[in-house]
């Protein structure tokens, strides 16, 4: 019995999971992560995202909110990547774009990167 509830709590978790990842939002924050110059340089290349996601989205339409952490790593160590985006006219904008490294005070600014136009 224990073994069951087991399983449908983790296929439960999987979906929540899953649904999050399949999101546009997501898929172009960790695009972003991955072509970053200061984020490859940290955590080399490949760069993968983890499992255990959190945060939240909601669309409406055209429109919508994201506010998301997503768990990254590379050969050379871990992170996570922070957003917050909004969606208006069916396009996402990020307000906020940042990686933690493990091991690192200062977060990587993506947004800013992206600006000065150093990205891979």
């Amino acid at each position: 019995m224990l073994v069951l509830f087991a399983a449908f709590i983790f296929a439960i978790l999987a979906i929540a999971f899953g649904a999050m990842k399949s999101t546009d939002v997501y898929k172009e924050a960790l695009a972003r992560a991955r072509t970053s110059a200061a984020v490859t340089e940290a955590l080399g290349a490949p760069i993968k995202d983890g499992f255990f996601v959190s945060g939240n989205t909601n669309v409406n339409g055209a429109g919508g909110e994201s506010n998301m952490s997503i768990p990254i790593s590379g050969p050379k160590g871990k992170g996570t990547l922070y957003f917050k985006a909004e969606k208006a006219l069916g396009r996402w904008n990020f307000l906020g774009l940042e990686a933690q490294i493990e091991g690192r005070e200062e977060r990587i600014d993506l947004l800013q990167e992206a600006r000065r136009g150093n990205s891979l």
